[in-house]
């Protein structure tokens, strides 16, 4: 039996009960009777303007069985042991195999990439489509640029809630990055900031950070972005055994200042639920060594010393200057950002910034690609 996307279904009744089969391309997967049941979507079983179960699937019966099922064309109808009984369809269940986030791929980038790809703000305020192609961009490479945004203060604010929602923190829901006396962050300073993640020291880490150019009056001061997925991509190939321990050991990050102390432990190489490398929570400034064996001290100190030369290779980490009215959006894990150094006697540099969480770009995505933005 088979429906129009291919997949063959077998319904086997040669064992002690009955069988469900999905037979694709990747091969054959058995559909275990609790995950099938749990998918109900029948009205007594699932709320469908929330999308919320009506029942707790947390109760069913562990030794619950496929007691009779039936195919034809894109539907399968399965009755339960517990009596229950429904038609699905073969097509929903199949996007469900996986656990998919349905966005876009995650693209791998190096410096002979150039600057980040641009959008226009007034295009993305006045069309759905445009903010699609923005944040599909952003998704698949964690950075874009939007140009024409103008040199009023506090617009950042404004870019932020059309991709997101704005987070506050310790900074205030607007920060403003210039070169201030008796700083209590280097970002306030005209020194070089080297790669980084911005506040690692936080739980949860912010997602996203947005710089809005409103003055730049000097020869220095460029932004710099480096991708950390090609990064710890490169350093894999060179020091498997070093990647394993930055990826597996947490490391305690800490800020401190007149009014706050704070502090989050975790390993400096992110991976997502399939292994793959998600993201960095990466800044010199601000981490410990953790305590380990002499021989693991050595190899993890080779990995962090490699990795943060890689970080400011001429081939991973692309320089820009950053006009007024552009703003820089960039994945707070996966883009790490800095700047050089500049010097404030030729005139104001001058920056405002803000965090957005990074569920809101992935949620406005996906609803704005169901419904086929315009």
């Amino acid at each position: 039996m088979s429906y129009d996307r291919g997949v063959k279904v077998d319904v086997d009744r040669s064992g002690d009960g009955v069988e469900v089969v999905l037979v694709g391309a990747t091969g054959a997967q058995a559909l275990p009777a609790l995950w099938l049941r749990e998918r109900s979507q029948r009205a007594d079983q699932l709320d469908h303007v929330s999308q919320q179960r009506l029942v707790d699937p947390h109760r069913f019966h562990p030794d619950l069985a496929i007691v009779d099922a039936s195919c034809a064309g894109d539907d399968l109808w399965v009755r339960f042991s517990d009596g229950h009984d429904e038609t699905f369809s073969l097509s929903v269940l199949e996007r469900r195999l996986h656990l998919s986030d349905d966005l876009p791929a995650v693209v791998a980038w190096r410096a002979g990439a150039g600057r980040p790809r641009t959008h226009h703000w007034p295009e993305l305020v006045a069309d759905d489509t445009a903010l699609l192609a923005a944040l599909r961009d952003f998704l698949a490479y964690g950075t874009v640029v939007i140009d024409r945004a103008g040199s009023e203060p506090g617009t950042v604010l404004t870019v932020g809630q059309r991709f997101g929602i704005v987070r506050e923190t310790n900074w205030g829901r607007l920060f403003d990055v210039r070169s201030v006396p008796k700083a209590n962050d280097l970002a306030y300073t005209p020194v070089p900031l080297g790669p980084h993640t911005d506040n690692p020291y936080r739980d949860p880490t912010p997602g996203i950070q947005l710089l809005h150019c409103l003055v730049n009056e000097t020869t220095g001061g460029l932004s710099t972005l480096v991708d950390a997925v090609a990064v710890c991509e490169q350093l894999r190939d060179d020091d498997p055994d070093g990647f394993e321990l930055l990826a597996d050991v947490p490391v305690q990050f800490r800020f401190i200042d007149d009014t706050d102390d704070l502090r989050y432990t975790r390993p400096v190489i992110e991976r997502d639920h399939l292994g793959a490398v998600a993201g960095l929570a990466y800044s010199p400034r601000l981490d410990y060594l953790p305590l380990m064996s002499v021989a693991d001290t050595r190899v993890y100190q080779r990995a962090r010393g490699h990795l943060a030369e890689l970080l400011v290779h001429p081939d991973f980490e692309v320089r820009f200057a950053l006009q007024p009215g552009e703003v820089e959006i960039f994945d707070n894990a996966r883009v790490l950002h800095g700047r050089t150094g500049f010097d404030p006697q030729e005139g104001m540099r001058h920056l405002q910034g803000c965090y957005i969480d990074g569920d809101a770009p992935r949620s406005r995505y996906r609803m704005l690609a169901a419904r086929g933005a315009h």
